[in-house]
């Protein structure tokens, strides 16, 4: 999966919808602590290649640690649809749950790991 094309994808139960255009060439497996406790799979883009179509009214943000990562998830479902926070130089980046697009199967996804829990 290295051409960009748009994905479609949400929440469980479906309040929260959104849109995204992504290669998902890079797709990160972070062992941090919420990473690891939420089984998430980030793909990072910039700001204008996400679009959220449904739900903005139901999201709740969690931030932690350094608290600079506004974690969105569902206050019906809980599931972590996307996340907002910076690049180390300042760059605005939203990093998409990959595990919420419709139709990918993770299993044909190459992970890149990180080591969140070194930072």
């Amino acid at each position: 999966m290295t051409e960009p094309r748009t994905y479609t994808g949400g929440c469980h139960c479906g309040l929260v919808r959104f849109e995204c255009t992504s290669d998902l060439a890079t797709v990160t497996a972070c062992n941090c602590s919420i990473c690891t406790k939420k089984g998430l799979h980030l793909t990072f883009l910039p700001p204008s290649s996400f679009t959220l179509r449904a739900g903005g009214d139901v999201l709740r943000e969690y931030r932690f640690h350094k608290k600079v990562i506004g974690h969105q998830f569902c206050a019906e479902c809980g599931t972590e649809v996307y996340a907002n926070g910076a690049m180390p130089d300042g760059t605005p980046i939203v990093a998409v749950n990959v595990s919420c697009l419709d139709g990918i199967d993770l299993a044909e996804i190459k992970m890149r790991p990180h080591n969140g829990r070194a930072d």
